[in-house]
């Protein structure tokens, strides 16, 4: 484990990543991450005609997250935490949007062998919000590129990235919605954000390294070591009550899908109450302390068997 913490934080096109590791980085005395998208040649063609320019773009991104982030990442760790606008992780879920057959086959070996080499975050931060929010922040900035932009895009861009984040198991993650959050203008938003992720961090999603010094305990190291002992049974109980929380707000979301599926609602709408159930299974496996992923492949075996 590296001496310092990396935050990754991660979202659509136009939900703030930026501005939030922008604001962040004086606060956790980290060095930003940004990605660059304007050296990307094939950028605004590929806005104007996905279909023709995909691979291209697809193939520069890849190769140039990876240089930035090979390059940079190891560097900035050696001296201090790093706090990353994007993950290369997520480059895959934009190529299987815009990619398929051969060219996708091609696109996957080469992410498979260069994301070997990418160390992971300590902490993702997943910002979400709504098609409307995103459409208004995108047509706010007005950068050139995202002009022609299509609403359908942006909103299968929206439900891919729930699933993405839903299944990611690389580092723990902590979600945000932004529709009513506005980090710049309002300093409790801000502070309410930057608290917990600092919360994460000091829950066992990064812990410094600390070196052995022997301790000799008195009564009232006791007495304080009795408290903390409390404390954390507190914790364990409030862990309890968020997973009952989380298993109630599951059962409502697969209500919401079974009506989806019962009213013979459109695909998107499908796609997204799926979406719904699996985040929020993940977040009750979460509560749980259950590794879900192992869960399913010990259960797996077990069938076979």
């Amino acid at each position: 484990m590296p001496r310092y913490p990396y935050i990754a934080v991660e979202g659509v096109i136009g939900v703030g990543k930026t501005t939030l590791v922008r604001l962040l980085s004086k606060d956790f005395s980290a060095e930003p991450l940004l990605e660059v998208f304007e050296e990307n040649p094939f950028l605004s063609d590929f806005y104007a005609d996905r279909a023709r320019y995909a691979f291209q773009t697809q193939i520069f991104f890849l190769l140039s997250r990876y240089r930035q982030q090979h390059e940079v990442i190891p560097r900035a760790l050696a001296r201090r935490a790093l706090i990353s606008d994007y993950t290369f992780a997520k480059d895959s879920l934009f190529a299987h949007l815009n990619l398929g057959g051969d060219e996708l086959a091609v696109y996957e070996k080469l992410h498979s062998a260069l994301a070997e080499k990418i160390p992971k975050p300590s902490l993702l931060v997943y910002l979400r919000a709504s098609l409307d929010t995103l459409m208004a922040r995108i047509a706010a900035r007005d950068r050139p590129y995202e002009r022609g932009m299509h609403r359908d895009y942006i909103d299968s861009l929206r439900l891919a990235y729930d699933g993405f984040v839903a299944a990611y198991s690389e580092c723990p993650v902590l979600a945000f919605d932004t529709d009513d959050l506005d980090i710049v203008q309002d300093p409790e938003a801000l502070r309410s954000v930057r608290e917990r992720i600092r919360a994460a961090l000091s829950q066992g999603t990064f812990q410094q390294t600390l070196p052995h010094i022997p301790v000799t305990l008195t009564e009232a190291d006791r007495a304080a070591l009795s408290d903390l002992q409390h404390a954390q049974e507190q914790i364990d109980a409030e862990r309890k009550r968020d997973t009952i929380n989380e298993f109630l707000s599951l059962t409502q979301t697969i209500g919401d899908l079974g009506a989806a599926l019962s009213d013979s609602a459109a695909d998107s709408a499908v796609r997204e109450a799926l979406a719904a159930c699996l985040g929020r299974l993940m977040r009750v496996a979460s509560a749980a302390g259950v590794d879900l992923e192992k869960a399913y492949r010990t259960h797996e075996s077990l069938r076979i068997a």
